[in-house]
């Protein structure tokens, strides 16, 4: 379609859902705007994602306009789709330097980090630890990044910060004149950049081959939903331009292709990730496979 209308609509449904949670729930119940709040963060978040691929409109530009403001106030939109499509990049996928959404460190560099450091880095490497933890450790890491890039002379990562600062302002004085408390917003910011880290958590593992380090999650609920499909990943990386309610039909269409090109690595929903590895690690923090030299 020269315009994928579900998408667009999607866009529109979430964008009154975060109003409705800012504007009418808090009159009701307070936790009750908090969770959708924090639902429509998460879901404008997969919205971005899936306008990075391309979608909704054949015109980038005004693609990128429906979703530019980061409703979660953290992560600058131009940021998030440069690094996402340095991540897209099959063959450094886990690459502890060259892809930017890895988790894994360089064995090397594991060996000089202090005590505390390491047992944060592996809390959070279980999945209790990514939903409590996982906001904080992913966007310190990605602020010190961008800052060390900055006074480096860094100037597309300094106007996408500037950009940033300028499209969050509107957001935080809706939420101002609003009945929902600041607090309140900021605690569905981190909700929902922590189930965000649901999806993200084993997406990628490490193998000797590209192709085997994508995930599927076979899961249709609520979290698939949010998530825009994106836990067929094999799929999504196989076929970055097809729109996320053509991902599961295109999976199932043929199954034994895909779970045969990344090795078998299949969960067959979300509840048996939660009930795998709420409190148990799913790999190592540096990376298994990387030279300790």
């Amino acid at each position: 379609m020269r315009v994928e209308w579900p998408t667009v609509l999607l866009i529109v449904l979430c964008y009154l859902g975060w109003l409705g949670a800012v504007f009418w729930l808090p009159t009701i119940w307070l936790p009750l705007a908090v969770l959708v709040a924090a639902f429509t963060i998460a879901l404008q978040s997969s919205l971005q994602h899936e306008v990075t691929h391309g979608h909704p409109f054949a015109h980038r530009g005004l693609s990128e306009a429906a979703v530019f403001t980061s409703l979660n106030l953290c992560i600058p939109f131009i940021r998030f789709r440069d690094m996402h499509l340095e991540h897209h990049l099959d063959s450094n996928l886990t690459d502890p330097y060259d892809d930017p959404e890895t988790n894994y460190l360089d064995p090397a560099v594991w060996d000089r980090l202090s005590a505390p450091v390491r047992v944060i880095l592996s809390a959070n490497n279980t999945l209790i630890g990514r939903l409590l933890l996982g906001p904080v450790v992913s966007q310190v890491a990605f602020m010190a990044d961008d800052w060390r890039r900055i006074r480096q002379g860094d100037r597309a990562v300094l106007r996408a910060w500037g950009l940033h600062g300028l499209t969050v302002l509107p957001v935080l004085a809706l939420v101002w004149m609003s009945p929902l408390p600041l607090w309140a917003y900021l605690l569905a910011c981190y909700i929902g950049l922590a189930t965000l880290k649901i999806r993200t958590f084993l997406e990628h593992r490490a193998h000797d081959r590209a192709s085997g380090r994508t995930v599927i999650i076979e899961d249709r609920g609520v979290l698939a939903f949010l998530f825009l499909n994106n836990n067929f990943h094999v799929v999504h990386h196989m076929h970055p331009r097809l729109p996320w309610y053509r991902l599961p039909e295109r999976y199932f269409a043929d199954r034994d292709r895909y779970l045969q090109r990344n090795d078998g690595y299949l969960y067959r929903s979300y509840g048996q990730i939660f009930r795998r590895h709420l409190f148990r690690a799913k790999d190592p923090v540096p990376h298994p496979l990387w030279p300790r030299n």
